[in-house]
């Protein structure tokens, strides 16, 4: 199956914005295909306004994220894998979705590993009086 990273975006994008709020996107700026201006890379990470007023020509799609926008009244091409992508969320009180810095691998190995059995307890009722 395709992540389900871009959908989750595209799904908390609408929300935030269908609530009047302002939605931010936190990107790992040291990942593949990243393109942000750099001098605003903080600890190898950058927020960015996503919002309809804040950006031109938003695409979410599910191989990247791509918009312009103007940082110090200079415009910037951006554009970022979605799994680059650590948080989406409201600027306005932070709700929104933090995700891991990695997608889980899929397993290799078709046949799956037995798992050992865990051993029983007794029943853990207690008498109450």
């Amino acid at each position: 199956m395709t992540s389900s990273r871009p959908y989750l975006i595209r799904a908390f994008y609408d929300w935030i914005v269908d609530n009047d709020m302002t939605p931010c996107i936190l990107v790992d700026a040291a990942s593949d295909g990243v393109s942000v201006p750099q001098p605003y890379v903080h600890d190898g990470r950058i927020v960015l306004n996503v919002g309809p007023t804040a950006v031109d020509t938003l695409s979410l799609g599910n191989d990247f994220i791509r918009f312009s926008a103007r940082f110090a009244s200079q415009a910037f091409d951006i554009r970022c894998p979605p799994g680059a992508v650590l948080a989406i969320y409201a600027r306005e009180n932070g709700r929104g979705m933090a995700f891991s810095t990695e997608d889980a691998p899929e397993p290799t190995d078709p046949s799956p590993t037995p798992e050992k059995p865990t051993p029983r307890k007794g029943p853990a009722l207690r008498v109450v009086k």
